[in-house]
């Protein structure tokens, strides 16, 4: 797409050695090794806190949103953008980014987790706005490294956020099954 190939000669225009430390810095807290520590730590302290439903959640978006995700990188296989524009090593296809992917399904997921559980001091704006602008930095992260094309993360973002609102029906359905006498293993 013509945007792709605009986005990244920008983003490739403006890179400076401080920015590309810091842009390589986000994207690595967008990675999937920072993602599974952050939703591991999430999942332990709701399962000690005993909001299993949540814990659920939380770790079945994303253990079964890698799973997708990676097949619908198998099932597009797009390239990445070419070489000597791309400033990191990725041996995947580019279609959907998954670092913009799962950053989107943590986000909302643990977005949902508030608002079931929050308090006030979580349950505030300030609160979901840093959670959209973290999915957002680590997606564009992608784009000004050159690991991705805009449309990947853009697609991401999206599978994420569709995958994470299904998980989050879900989840709903079945407390508000449970909440009625029928039986439910989330309890």
């Amino acid at each position: 797409m013509p945007i792709d190939q605009t986005v990244l000669d920008f983003m490739v225009g403006i890179r400076t050695p401080w920015l590309t430390d810091v842009v390589t810095v986000i994207t690595n807290l967008g990675g999937t090794v920072a993602s599974w520590v952050i939703t591991s730590v999430i999942v332990l302290a709701l399962l000690a806190r005993r909001h299993r439903a949540e814990a659920l959640l939380v770790g079945g978006a994303m253990f079964t949103g890698q799973l997708v995700m990676s097949l619908l990188k198998l099932a597009f296989g797009r390239e990445r953008p070419p070489e000597p524009e791309r400033l990191v090593v990725e041996l995947t296809h580019s279609f959907p980014s998954g670092h913009a992917m799962m950053s989107s399904i943590l986000v909302c997921v643990v977005a949902a987790v508030i608002v079931r559980i929050g308090g006030p001091r979580w349950n505030t704006p300030v609160v979901f706005v840093g959670l959209g602008l973290w999915t957002l930095a680590v997606g564009l992260s992608r784009v000004y490294l050159g690991a991705h094309w805009l449309t990947d993360v853009i697609a991401g973002w999206l599978f994420g956020a569709a995958w994470a609102g299904l998980w989050i029906w879900a989840i709903v359905k079945s407390s508000r099954n449970s909440a009625n006498g029928a039986p439910s293993s989330l309890r």
